[in-house]
């Protein structure tokens, strides 16, 4: 071969070289911006018709998975500049602030409701991610709070449902997240007292599973521990992850999506982890890769179900609950990684 062509090929092997390793850069990189907006505005429809569903199967009734993880979402996404059904989530969040005023004489007299302190900390949770204002609803709900379980140095749930109904942090969390936020002038000695209780049983309780991991640190966080307890429980679930960029619910199970997601979204904004870091990228790859065609995630249940069974509009029968929740946490995950608009 004459030297003219050596130099095309060398040069053309150049080309191939710069070419593939600007590949891996943008690999490395991690999913794009409009890929992650894609995957989103794909999901958010799904999570409104089933937000809307189970208000007309379930006409008086708030559920964590189906009215509390969409508020979330659809929230983020409004943040970020994304079209949402503003008016739906108008009437998911006035369902939600209904639902409480209902049981207002239940919560001063520290009865409660169905769910208990699940129930009531997801509502106050989605009526905090939707800018609600304290009112003499909350003022109830943070008064049953105080007086539910005070017995303990947490609270726990009511049933057995892993994984959104088992742990005693995701339950402790909530109940803290509900008196952090609309606590009032008079309850706050109390509020004080009963986060300095808690947090004590957060430091010297260990975590077993992802659920607890995620909300060990939600719940440190929300309840002011030192910055090192915190920079310790965001360690330990990094350093759960997978190969796969994802979380698994169980040491011996597989990643999936609701493991994952929630992780994610916990790592950013209770463990300060950017969503730029390749941590947060290799989640978002992952979960980019399971959503499927129909803009959906799958989680399978392991609950047992307590409930009368309902098809509220999400996909996958007996368990679109859990996959309903897998997807407000994963599309409030990606819409993280997206810049924030005025």
């Amino acid at each position: 071969m004459n030297t003219t062509g050596l130099s095309f090929f060398r040069v053309l092997g150049c080309v191939g070289f710069l070419f593939g390793a600007l590949l891996v850069d943008a690999e490395d990189a991690g999913p794009s911006a409009a890929s992650i907006h894609a995957a989103v505005e794909k999901s958010l429809p799904l999570l409104t018709a089933a937000a809307r569903g189970s208000i007309e199967k379930r006409e008086r009734c708030f559920t964590c998975h189906n009215q509390g993880l969409p508020i979330m979402a659809l929230s983020a996404a409004q943040s970020r500049g994304i079209k949402i059904d503003a008016e739906e989530l108008r009437k998911q969040v006035k369902f939600t602030a209904d639902f409480l005023e209902r049981n207002r004489t239940n919560y001063l007299a520290g009865k409660g409701q169905g769910g208990q302190t699940d129930t009531a900390g997801y509502a106050l949770w989605a009526l905090e991610n939707s800018g609600w204002k304290p009112d003499a609803t909350t003022a109830a709900v943070t008064e049953y709070l105080l007086l539910w379980q005070r017995d303990m140095p947490h609270w726990k749930p009511q049933s057995k449902r892993p994984p959104t109904e088992q742990s005693l942090f995701t339950s402790t969390h909530a109940a803290l997240r509900g008196l952090k936020a609309f606590s009032t002038a008079e309850q706050r000695k109390r509020v004080d007292a009963r986060v300095a209780q808690v947090r004590e049983w957060l430091l010297k309780t260990k975590a077993e599973d992802n659920e607890d991991r995620v909300f060990r640190l939600r719940a440190l966080q929300v309840a002011s521990a030192s910055a090192t307890e915190i920079a310790k429980a965001t360690k330990e679930l990094i350093q759960t992850q997978r190969a796969d960029g994802g979380w698994a619910q169980l040491e011996k199970s597989e990643s999936d999506a609701y493991a994952t997601s929630t992780a994610l979204v916990a790592l950013h904004q209770a463990g300060g982890l950017a969503t730029t870091d390749e941590i947060y990228r290799k989640g978002l790859r992952y979960l980019l890769s399971k959503q499927l065609a129909d803009g959906s995630w799958l989680v399978t249940s392991r609950s047992k179900p307590i409930q009368t069974y309902y098809e509220s509009g999400y996909p996958h029968g007996t368990n679109q609950f859990i996959s309903i929740s897998a997807a407000g946490w994963a599309t409030t995950a990606l819409t993280l990684a997206l810049p924030k608009v005025r």
